[in-house]
């Protein structure tokens, strides 16, 4: 009830500076190649998404990174980055778990543990010898969502998008593992989730296989434009259901 409330009161606040000419509000993106992709013939749905806003009022500053998982672009510090960037006010959207999946082994940095607990694991560092703590998605969620809340950033989680991979008919959901645990990491942290994973594979569905192959040039997990556009709409789509400022101003100031 007290995160619902907290949600509120933002949209009220935020909804209330735009009517009255706040400055623009910047929206910074975290996450891996499925949010920015600048391979040929392949697009992050961060790109699409920048245009959906009035550049007079919504700003997009799209800092997600190819290869990133929730623990390696948080340890390489590229949210130290953007934290000192951000300014109170401001939006992060965040996506991991394509390449958190893994095994959690020494020289491999990427990886996280499954699950949204506090378990730990350490590892023995090949180079000096010295011992690195590695947490689980879900904890690493937790840790973005904490210290934006510390630097007064309005939160979004968003499950990742689903790969080009079908099974009885039906794309395969994260729904028992890295959708699951970014709901529940949202959750806790009070912010707003926008379940991609989801409402993604449910469009990939009605589809079917043969129209979704053509967004997926290259592999199962990467889009072109026409698929980065669709995953972009799904965003906007599940902000207004999650009654997020940034849906309220896209569906205003969404160009024609």
């Amino acid at each position: 009830m007290i995160a619902c409330a907290v949600r509120i009161f933002l949209v009220v606040c935020c909804l209330a500076a735009t009517v009255c000419g706040a400055n623009v509000r910047t929206v910074w993106l975290i996450g891996d190649s499925t949010m920015r992709n600048g391979a040929k013939g392949l697009l992050g749905w961060g790109t699409p998404l920048a245009g959906m806003f009035d550049p007079k009022k919504v700003k997009v500053e799209n800092r997600a990174l190819p290869g990133r998982s929730s623990r390696s672009y948080l340890e390489e510090g590229n949210w130290d980055k953007v934290l000192k960037l951000a300014k109170p006010g401001d939006f992060v959207i965040m996506q991991f778990g394509h390449n958190d999946d893994g095994e959690v082994e020494a020289g491999n940095p990427v990886p996280s543990l499954a699950g949204n607990g506090n378990q730990t694991r350490k590892l023995k560092l090949r180079n000096d010898g010295g011992a690195q703590e590695v947490h689980t998605y879900g904890w690493y969620l937790r840790n973005y969502i904490g210290a934006a809340r510390a630097a007064k950033l309005n939160t979004v989680v968003c499950s990742p998008v689903p790969r080009n991979v079908w099974k009885d008919g039906r794309i395969v959901r994260a729904d028992a593992d890295f959708a699951k645990w970014a709901a529940e990491a949202a959750k806790e942290g009070g912010v707003w989730f926008v379940d991609l994973n989801r409402s993604i594979a449910d469009r990939y569905d009605a589809m079917g296989p043969e129209k979704v192959r053509a967004f997926f040039p290259a592999d199962s997990t990467h889009t072109n434009a026409a698929g980065a556009r669709l995953n972009a709409q799904c965003v906007v789509d599940g902000l207004k259901a999650a009654n997020c400022p940034l849906g309220f101003w896209a569906r205003i100031w969404k160009k024609k």
